[in-house]
């Protein structure tokens, strides 16, 4: 008996051991607060992300959805995860019964989400909804609660920033054209405007004929009518299929193939196994809530970038974040899935060709030119360095190099390369964090340049990637911003917030002390102009610890996270804790992780202290748990933190 007993003790033990670790994955951790994601359906970097909608105009909807919201409007197709700016969240549909609340929206009740798949009730509309998705469809099936089962369609949906006049939905799309091929399809093409300009085309599949079709005109300027769908009185599930394409119709039609036939429980059991590919390429052990956070940042890391290609095409992506994911999500991808990570290179590097440029930060193909600096330029070294499969090096460089000799918006070569600096009374905004951010994709220039003994390429871009020296003030200790005629800007004041063109000044959603410590490629001399080690431990000390009065910062939404003056919620500041240990104080660097561990990564709505910006916030977690951090994302090695789980599998620097 008691043989018995042990074996099945030991079979419940790897009962327990072999739970996928998609169980573990949390979709409504950082719903709330700044986190700016969304409980959506999603396959890795997938087209589209069907899930709720909550609300529109203001910064909490960046992803079209905030936890704390009591109605939803209706479930949209695509959306962003984590930005601090909107767009997407086309095509907005809403199922009711014979009444529904307000607008067509219903209070949400019984809410449930998890790898690949959302679920919640409408008690105003009668209606429960159950989503899920491949890489290019989304699938609903919709129960009705009365006999009456209706479906509203509105193609003029857009998630924008304001609701100020000028940017309201009826300047959202651009234009509009439909039709319906027959009574279980929809089909149409939007020319949208939010954030980029972007030309979408969907079809909309239903599993059993609408027996009638209102149409609405919901505002007077709208381009696109709304429909109301009666699909008449019944007990029966109505099952919904809604492809996408960035292309032309052809695209949107060929892409619903992906879904062949109605079968909800296969489609959605497919995405889960494809999420378990991913998490079981760093199967850690930990408790609960670690498992918890570690498996949904990996969940939140592949929600983007996101493939616009059609299905059967060569593979290429957009939603290139940039100036956050350069920092740690990118290597990571490089890390875990190279061969996605190569098509992802070879997307950019195809950018670059239509365009001139590597993409600065890119939607759905298009340049908003959001952010600073070329930092595609790390993410294009490091595949080529590493050899990607696939990976062209002379490409790479041609690409590579154009970014950065080539003037465009906001990187105006020939005034930096004329003063070594970008001075503030010739470029008004960010000139300090400009000229820091270009500093560093000059030194990943000449580890290329030196890799393909490009020799008077490399000494041009090493010297170049120096040019942080020439705005640092050893008066203050600080790099400051200073003019065409070689002056500091005066008064100084290193506490106080800049924004871009919101809120002026010279440094990036940051201030003085946050852009301190931005020379990711050296280290060890901004050490050395900061008075050795011991200065620098000191300085670092006092980031963590000063407190200045909120009078002399201002306010910038995306400064969040605060520890002193480090801020863990926007990514100037996210390798700083790891200079602790380059100035040889690891100690440090395990205590701050620990702190920023407990009160920035919380599992539940509000647990994530700013954006995740398509997954970095979520990067830096993954890495700092296994106990390092890519402090220079290129071609360097982990700086030591301290590991917060057991890491099963060792994830190798090549």
């Amino acid at each position: 008996m008691k043989k018995t007993l042990l074996l099945l003790s030991a079979l419940l033990c790897l009962s327990a051991c072999a739970k996928p670790l998609g169980k573990w994955v949390n979709p409504f951790i950082g719903t709330d607060y700044t986190g700016h994601t969304a409980p959506s359906a999603a396959c890795p970097l997938g087209m589209v992300q069907p899930g709720p909608q909550s609300g529109n105009y203001l910064w909490k909807y960046c992803s079209g959805y905030n936890w704390s919201d009591s109605l939803l409007t209706g479930f949209t197709q695509n959306r962003l995860s984590g930005t601090g700016c909107p767009s997407l969240c086309n095509l907005l549909i809403m199922p009711f019964s014979g009444s529904h609340g307000a607008d067509y929206t219903s209070r949400k009740t019984d809410e449930k989400a998890a790898v690949g798949y959302y679920s919640v009730s409408l008690p105003d509309n009668g209606a429960k909804v159950e989503i899920t998705c491949s890489e290019r469809v989304a699938c609903y099936e919709m129960l009705f609660e009365g006999k009456q089962r209706h479906l509203l369609v509105n193609p003029q949906h857009i998630q924008l920033r304001s609701n100020d006049p000028k940017a309201t939905l009826a300047h959202g799309i651009k234009a509009w054209d439909g039709s319906s091929p027959d009574n279980s399809t929809l089909c149409g093409h939007i020319l949208a405007n939010s954030w980029v300009q972007y030309d979408m085309w969907y079809e909309i599949s239903f599993d059993q004929p609408f027996v009638s079709c209102d149409t609405l005109q919901l505002h007077p300027d709208y381009k696109a009518p709304s429909y109301v769908l009666d699909f008449g009185e019944g007990k029966k599930p109505l099952k919904v299929k809604i492809a996408l394409s960035y292309t032309n119709a052809d695209g949107a039609h060929k892409n619903m193939g992906e879904v062949p036939g109605w079968d909800f429980r296969k489609v959605r059991k497919t995405a889960e196994s494809k999420w378990e590919k991913i998490f079981k390429l760093l199967p850690i052990e930990a408790p609960d809530d670690k498992m918890t956070a570690f498996y949904t940042s990996m969940y939140h890391m592949y929600f983007q970038p996101n493939v616009i290609s059609d299905s059967g095409a060569p593979v290429r992506y957009s939603t290139f974040s940039q100036w956050d994911t350069f920092r740690a999500a990118d290597l990571l991808r490089t890390l875990l899935t190279p061969d996605i990570e190569a098509d992802v290179v070879n997307s950019m590097l195809a950018e670059a060709e239509e365009r001139g440029h590597l993409p600065v930060w890119d939607l759905c193909g298009k340049d908003n030119y959001c952010m600073i600096g070329n930092h595609a330029v790390p993410t294009v070294v490091d595949a080529a360095l590493r050899e990607l499969p696939g990976v062209d090096k002379e490409r790479a460089w041609k690409a590579v190099k154009a970014s950065l000799t080539s003037s465009h918006l906001k990187s105006d070569w020939e005034i930096y390369d004329k003063y070594g600096y970008y001075p503030f009374d010739l470029v008004k905004d960010e000139s300090v964090s400009r000229t820091l951010e270009s500093c560093y994709d000059d030194w990943c220039a000449a580890q290329l340049a030196k890799a393909l003994g490009k020799d008077d390429d490399a000494a041009f871009f090493e010297a170049r990637s120096r040019n942080y020296r020439n705005i640092f003030d050893p008066s203050t200790g600080f790099f400051r911003g200073k003019d065409s005629n070689g002056n500091w800007r005066e008064p100084f004041e290193p506490y106080r917030y800049a924004h871009a063109g919101k809120q002026g000044g010279d440094y990036t959603e940051a201030n003085a002390w946050h852009y301190l410590w931005h020379v990711l490629h050296a280290p060890e001399d901004l050490i050395e102009l900061l008075g050795g080690k011991e200065h620098f431990v000191e300085k670092l000390d006092t980031l963590f610890e000063v407190s200045p009065p909120s009078s002399q910062t201002g306010t910038v939404q995306d400064i969040t996270g605060l520890i002193g003056q480090y801020s863990h919620g926007n990514e100037p500041c996210h390798h700083v804790i790891y200079l602790y240990t380059l100035a040889g104080r690891q100690d440090k660097a395990a205590e701050r992780i620990r702190q920023v561990f407990q009160e920035f990564y919380k599992c539940e709505p509000g647990g994530l202290c700013g954006n995740d910006d398509c997954g970095q916030m979520s990067a830096w977690y993954i890495f700092s748990a296994l106990g390092y951090y890519p402090l220079n994302p290129v071609g360097g090695n982990f700086v030591e933190g301290e590991a917060q789980v057991k890491a099963l599998k060792k994830l190798t620097w090549k």
